[in-house]
């Protein structure tokens, strides 16, 4: 997959600042910056290291600033801005990059061209800068100058009297010790080190200042070090959170490159032939890898990364599961996420988070137990290990029968069978900003997509149930199933605009159309009954396609904010009120080829939806460097906000490609008279298409 910009000389200055690259560890930690090296953000760095993993993310390494001595002359190719210029100038003499497997630039000068590469090493917080001379004559003399942040990544930095020192360790090895305000630092590198610290004030983050935040940071610089590069050779810089060899660190990374992954893979990408040429495919799926999450001894993590400031996600793992562990046949992960999972729940609930702090109540959404019960459903039918779903059961049943009983959050079943839940004060959906603490879109009552859920999570469970010999118990569900979806489309459906409330309270509806109604359609049990499906395709087409994702609210309504620009409360409140979402595109590509109703109607349908995925597939091959946005502003030219790289983004593009336009969709086999358990682990059919 090539993700790159190889005329950037041809850029100007403002494109090579705005497009951003980004590459992570695995632990949480990730290095990140603009093509230009310009940092633009308080959260770029090239060692962001997760300290507790996949927690307490600390920015060490910020940037480094090199100088090139060839002839008699310097020349920088670091890039900085400070009030009122830009120092360095180092994109002057940038000539190349690209970000596929790793971070390469390439500087040219008057004699000589040098190419740098960055290789962040997986389950380690440490970061390996290479340096290749590729034409220098009789060479050139490099330095390399750290600098350093040491603080938390929603910090920022700046000059105290405290004593910071690098201490050598043996010739190479340097240490920079821990005070009371920042944490210890190892470095290594080739050639001589010139122990000259300094203090480098009055750094900018641009994008700090346009969101109203401050944008003004001073970075600590233990000195330099100084090498002779010739022609052909390579040189190398280490940085990391823990003692490290320098020698070691290079053969490692060494082996990372010829072994990209390690862990043990289950094959279940599609065997259509298409399938084995296809780019946008292959793209999407090695997009996912970034932002999975294992622990220091790479053991899987319940969470998923979204870079750069949110903390690692359960809802975005189960919300993106298929795409992000099953597709890419990560079943070993899959299944120790899910049994991790299943011995969290409390009262029925999960919570939306993964931090190191215990979970206040206030983080659990009515939604992430109904995606985990889907997630146990996928991972069987794409071939999971039975028994681990088999110990998972009584997990899946305790959330319907807390849910039913009433959990916490005032979530409960009304007597419709339909799921009521939330306040005025506490928003318990995926759409729960808050502005001074009051929710922007509260959405109390009977949302949407929480009763889809739900009538999906009660399917799944008589699946499950039928699957291990409980009929009786599987009847139930699917009773209760019935009652729930005869409901669902009495009181959701808007026969005027042709699709679905948004939400149904107590006091009447909210009639906004926004793309939460999608999961009526495109979960593995669809709750709206199939004769409406179309309808509610052609409304959502109408009222919140664009061409890189879905909006969250209809332009027609006097609450959208079609801009994502602004200070955090601006944002906060146009996130789920006008801004699109790449991710929801999946969504909508299922629900397209499902109400097809012929043959012939759908290779169209998959055309179709090929169609509306490009542009994003364009952008993840492209601007955006193997990644795609949190988000997007909903009025053109649709500009990209947001976290600058979504797990979401591309595990529902990645699902929804291959289910729905490569045709290959899994479903459980239906029990026959043999026991559950003589059933193959892998016993998947996909049905004609």
């Amino acid at each position: 997959m090539g993700r790159s910009a190889n005329s950037v000389s041809e850029m100007d200055f403002e494109r090579l600042v705005a497009r951003e690259w980004l590459v992570s560890n695995g632990l949480g930690g990730y290095a990140s910056s603009s093509v230009s090296g310009l940092n633009t953000r308080r959260y770029h760095g090239l060692l962001v290291a997760a300290m507790t993993p996949p927690n307490r993310r600390m920015v060490l390494l910020s940037r480094v600033e090199e100088t090139v001595r060839c002839d008699g002359h310097d020349h920088y190719l670091a890039c900085n801005e400070y009030p009122g210029t830009i120092w360095p100038t180092g994109h002057q003499l940038l000539r190349a990059f690209n970000s596929d497997p790793h971070p390469r630039w390439a500087y040219q000068g008057e004699g000589w061209t040098l190419q740098k590469e960055l290789q962040l090493l997986r389950g380690q917080n440490t970061v390996l800068l290479s340096y290749t001379l590729l034409g220098g004559g009789n060479g050139i003399d490099l330095e390399i100058r750290p600098m350093l942040g040491l603080r938390g990544m929603h910090e920022l930095n700046f000059q105290w009297n405290g004593k910071l020192d690098a201490k050598p360790r043996s010739r190479g090895h340097w240490h920079v010790p821990a005070t009371r305000r920042t944490p210890e630092l190892f470095f290594a590198h080739d050639g001589n080190f010139d122990r000259k610290s300094h203090w480098y004030l009055n750094q900018i983050y641009r994008r700090e200042a346009e969101y109203g935040y401050s944008g003004l940071e001073d970075l600590w610089s233990p000195g330099a070090s100084h090498v002779r590069v010739m022609p052909g050779q390579t040189v190398h810089f280490a940085c990391s959170a823990d003692p490290i060899s320098l020698q070691s660190v290079v053969e490692e990374a060494r082996r990372q490159v010829r072994e990209p992954d390690s862990s043990p893979l289950m094959d279940l990408s599609p065997s259509a032939p298409e399938a084995a040429n296809d780019a946008d495919f292959a793209a999407l799926k090695a997009a996912t890898d970034a932002y999975l999450l294992s622990d220091r001894n790479g053991d899987p993590l319940p969470a998923v990364a979204q870079f750069h400031w949110s903390p690692p996600s359960i809802r975005m793992a189960l919300v993106g599961f298929t795409g992000l562990y099953l597709i890419p046949g990560h079943l070993q992960k899959a299944g120790a996420l899910l049994t991790t999972l299943a011995a969290s729940l409390d009262g029925g609930l999960l919570p939306s988070d993964y931090t190191s702090e215990s979970v206040d109540s206030a983080l659990r959404g009515a939604d992430v137990s109904l995606w985990f019960v889907n997630a146990v459903r996928q991972y069987l039918a794409y071939g999971g290990d039975e028994a681990i779903v088999r110990k998972l059961l009584p997990a899946v049943l305790s959330v319907s029968d807390c849910y039913r009983r009433g959990a916490q959050r005032s979530i409960g079943v009304d007597g419709e069978g339909l799921l009521h839940c939330g306040s005025p004060e506490i928003a318990v959906t995926w759409m729960d900003n808050k502005v001074a603490g009051i929710p922007v879109t509260p959405r109390q009552g009977r949302p949407v997509e929480i009763n889809a859920l739900w009538y999906n999570g009660l399917m799944s469970t008589a699946e499950l149930c039928r699957r291990f010999d409980r009929p009786a118990d599987a009847d139930s569900f699917e009773s209760s199933a019935a009652q729930t979806k005869h409901a669902f489309n009495e009181r959701f459906w808007n026969d005027a605009a042709g699709c679905c409330h948004d939400v149904v309270g107590t006091g009447g509806v909210d009639s906004a159309i926004r793309p939460n109604q999608l999961l009526a359609i495109s979960l593995p049990h669809p709750v709206l009954v199939p004769e409406r499906w179309a309808s509610t395709v052609a409304a959502v087409r109408e009222h919140l396609l664009t061409p890189v994702g879905v909006r969250t609210l209809s332009p027609r309504d006097h609450r959208y904010l079609g801009r994502y620009r602004g200070p955090v409360t601006d944002r906060d409140r146009a996130a789920h009120n006008g801004s699109a979402y790449s991710w929801l595109l999946g969504l909508l590509v299922t629900a397209l080829v499902r109400s097809t109703t012929s043959l012939a109607a759908q290779g169209s349908a998959r055309a179709e939806g090929r169609k509306l995925l490009a542009p994003c597939l364009a952008r993840l091959k492209g601007e955006g460097l193997g990644h795609l946005p949190e988000l997007n502003d909903g009025d053109a030219p649709h500009a990209p906000g947001g976290a600058i790289a979504s797990p979401l983004s591309v595990a529902e593009l990645l699902r929804c490609y291959s289910e729905d336009i490569l045709g290959r969709t899994p479903r459980l086999a239906t029990p026959r008279t043999s026991p559950a358990s003589q059933f193959p682990t892998t016993d998947v059919l996909f049905p004609a298409r």
